[in-house]
């Protein structure tokens, strides 16, 4: 029996989840291609053959748990209630709204500059209920295989009690969202973070758990500090090299690397044998990949 087929037995027994064999997942939906973190970005991304949607959440002055990047409104993409481009995009913080105004902004009309194929069309910052059940409905209703939600958490330390609640009650909110949804066997809590994957540890919940790094690769010291041994690693793709990806095996974690954009680097990575990759052009993933 394969070895990566042993591997990818044992991390459904001890998660209770049946992963993906190799795991493409639409960046933000599909950024590439339409608004990025929108309703529509995600069905496209579901249509063209994703195994994982990747989204980001923040917390909304209500409580509201809104699918966004930034907990404020970003000065490359967004427009304010007037239609006018944002300037000062910290000064429009989500954290001291409340949802209903959140909605009222749009970014997605202007585009992305740095993704010429990204269609420019109106997009709010959707509730994450609203995402998960716009999704559950669209794969249902096209009787394909229900997707896999990874949640991101944008937190940082000196966001506390300015942009973001502190992590155990930014990981509550979102618990109680993914309860209610029926989706928990599905979702992926992912975090560069360590304290919000720390208290999405504490919560018990059957979630799978990633740990995102820009830079570090010590695996032994990172475990360490974090305190636990997440199901997922997940680095920068520049940083990985067949060493880490048996390192990440070795330790019982898959290993999905991002943000993978061209053609030649998704198929080196997946020679290495990395369980998945996260894309904002996950048409091109799905076609070089011939999955």
């Amino acid at each position: 029996m394969p070895v990566l087929f042993i591997f990818a037995l044992a991390m459904q027994a001890v998660t209770g989840q049946v992963q993906p064999r190799f795991d493409i997942q639409g960046h933000r939906g599909a950024r590439g291609l339409l608004p990025e973190n929108s309703t529509d970005g995600f069905l496209h991304a579901a249509d063209l053959g994703v195994t994982t949607l990747e989204l980001d959440v923040v917390i909304a002055g209500d409580s509201t748990v809104v699918v966004s990047h930034e907990p404020w409104m970003s000065e490359t993409i967004c427009s304010d209630t007037t239609g006018q481009a944002i300037t000062h995009g910290e000064s429009h913080n989500i954290f001291q709204l409340p949802y209903a105004a959140v909605a009222r902004y749009d970014c997605g009309s202007r585009g992305h500059p740095d993704f010429p194929r990204q269609k420019k069309q109106p997009a709010i910052k959707p509730r994450l209920i609203d995402v998960i059940e716009a999704v559950e409905k669209h794969t249902e209703r096209r009787g394909v295989k229900p997707l896999h939600y990874n949640i991101e958490i944008k937190s940082r330390r000196e966001w506390d009690g300015v942009y973001t609640p502190a992590p155990p009650v930014f990981l509550q909110l979102v618990y109680d969202v993914v309860i209610s949804s029926g989706v928990m066997d599905r979702v992926t809590v992912q975090s560069f973070d360590m304290r919000s994957l720390q208290a999405a540890h504490h919560l018990g919940a059957p979630w799978q758990l990633a740990l995102l790094v820009l830079s570090d690769t010590d695996l032994a010291s990172i475990l360490t500090r974090l305190g636990f041994t997440p199901q997922i690693f997940s680095p920068a793709f520049r940083l990985v090299e067949e060493s880490l990806v048996h390192a990440a095996h070795a330790r019982g974690m898959r290993i999905v690397p991002w943000t993978v954009n061209e053609v030649s680097d998704m198929i080196r990575l997946k020679a290495l044998g990395v369980d998945g990759l996260i894309t904002d052009y996950p048409d091109l993933a799905v076609s070089a990949l011939d999955l």
